[in-house]
């Protein structure tokens, strides 16, 4: 299906427009740093396309040694071998051009060069003739990554690299050199570059996403790995027990963990986890040394050390149990025990570094600054102080619908909203988006185009998000959520589709 022609002249139109306006001999900071900002969500995208094609080539060569897939694999793998060696060779040139035009805008030692310098572009692309040897090489790309199998016929029209000239105030399209690279400050030209190379990055990730959907689905290897540590309670009394429990996420038969507790090895059981149980003594604060090791797939070993505290209360002494986390967090009702050995009208309790609520052993302290704070228990005339640190309520998780960082075009479209998830967080709470800058590139649109939302709610882009095609890429950037201890800027996401 080809791409709608009058928004995309649109675009083309504005962007011719905006170059344009910054032909003047002071190029602003601020029209600067606007380029840089592009050029860095271009770069940030290219690297997430890179990493997709990457797992798609690694499931390709593991699908050649599977009986099941390995006949389909044998025709495919060649193929998408062929769209990697053209793509890198065309993102390599495209990186060399780069270096040759910092290198005419007085690059230094330092790497800085002048940004706003307007004559390098122009002697460089249209005196050097650079301009039309890229264009070239677009075209030939897209020539040869189309030829490679017929299959790929169908992605022509809607190919992510093209050497389209900008549409002229006379209507005409004007010369692919004189649209991009006349006149054109340093940044912005580089800013264009970048753009290109994220057009490869996208041809290349749909094309070898097509190559594998010929054969079966990209088999999943799991790199990230969470240790798991716990203990029975962080509270007990002399002669109690106390049974720690340690093992690894993600956990294979085939690469037990190596755990120890207490500076000593612990037999790990069947699934992967190991526990020591011991009979607590003495009083006060107390701390148990914990050790996991395990293999990740790519053979490397990691260690993660871990600390497990708990108290041990003293007969006839108070005592004072967080009973969700280890700390206490800003902006929220942190639940405290209080344990008195006398009774509570005899038993005083207060709090510096925050405020402590409630009556008898059910407390709860708000905190308003990071840090630490103290309760103080006074009980039968003798005082005990309890020592705690202040910590901010951990970044939630940026997501639109699934949180994936690949979907289905059509799945996108019919987002409406988005959100800020906190995961794997002990209090029940809720942040609210306030805002975000929301880049569109790739497929379907001819550079990068710019939106924003005010809220969780989508409506404002949506426009956009209906021109989005198999191989646009959408980065929501700047995010700016609510949380209980007030506004933050968060990391983004970038959402692949196809």
């Amino acid at each position: 299906m080809a791409l709608p022609k009058e928004p995309r002249q649109k675009m083309i139109n504005i962007m011719y427009l905006v170059l344009t306006a910054i032909l003047a001999l002071n190029v602003s900071n601020e029209v600067i740093e606007a380029f840089k900002t592009v050029d860095k969500s271009l770069q940030g995208s290219s690297a997430n396309l890179g990493l997709a094609s990457q797992s798609v080539y690694e499931s390709l060569k593991e699908k050649l040694t599977d009986e099941k897939y390995k006949e389909q694999a044998a025709y495919w793998q060649p193929k998408a071998e062929q769209v990697k060696v053209l793509s890198a060779e065309l993102e390599k040139y495209i990186e060399d051009l780069k270096v040759e035009l910092k290198k005419g805008s007085n690059l230094k030692e330092d790497g800085t060069f002048k940004e706003d310098n307007l004559d390098a572009s122009t002697r460089i692309f249209e005196t050097g003739k650079k301009g039309d040897e890229l264009k070239k090489k677009l075209d030939d790309f897209k020539t040869k990554m189309i030829a490679i199998d017929p299959e790929f016929k169908k992605y022509e029209s809607t190919f992510p690299v093209n050497s389209d000239g900008v549409i002229g105030k006379e209507g005409k399209k004007k010369d692919f050199t004189a649209s991009y690279f006349h006149m054109t400050p340093t940044v912005a030209a580089l800013t264009i570059l970048s753009k290109f190379q994220n057009n490869v990055k996208n041809a290349e990730n749909t094309l070898v996403n097509e190559a594998h959907s010929k054969i079966g689905a990209v088999k999943i290897v799991y790199n990230e790995f969470a240790a798991i540590v716990g203990q029975s309670s962080n509270y007990v009394m002399p002669g109690e027990k106390v049974t720690i429990t340690a093992g690894v996420g993600a956990f294979s038969t085939a690469a037990r963990p190596i755990i120890s507790i207490g500076g000593s090895s612990a037999t790990v059981d069947a699934k992967g986890m190991a526990t020591r149980e011991f009979t607590a003594e003495g009083g006060g604060e107390k701390s148990v040394a914990v050790n996991v090791s395990f293999t990740k797939p790519n053979g490397e070993v990691e260690s993660r050390p871990y600390i497990i505290k708990y108290t041990v209360g003293t007969p006839g002494g108070a005592a004072v149990m967080l009973d969700k986390m280890n700390v206490f967090y800003i902006g929220v009702d942190n639940p405290v025990t209080i344990g008195s050995p006398t009774g509570w009208d005899r038993t005083t309790v207060s709090m510096s570094g925050g405020t402590i609520t409630g009556s008898g052993s059910a407390r709860k302290v708000r905190v308003s600054a990071i840090g630490a704070a103290s309760i103080s228990v006074v009980a039968d005339g003798k005082s005990s102080r309890f020592d705690f640190r202040v910590k901010r309520i951990p970044n939630p998780m940026f997501k639109v619908g699934s949180g994936r960082p690949r979907v289905p075009v059509v799945e996108f479209k019919n987002q409406q909203y988005c959100r800020a998830d906190l995961e794997n967080f002990d209090f029940d709470l809720k942040f609210q988006v306030i805002s975000a800058k929301v880049y569109f590139n790739g497929a379907g649109f001819n550079g990068v185009q710019e939106g924003s939302i005010n809220g969780g709610d989508l409506g404002p882009i949506k426009a956009l998000m209906q021109k989005c095609l198999p191989g646009s890429s959408v980065t929501f950037d700047n995010v700016k959520v609510q949380g209980p201890d007030g506004p933050r800027t968060i990391d983004g996401a970038t959402v692949q589709l196809y």
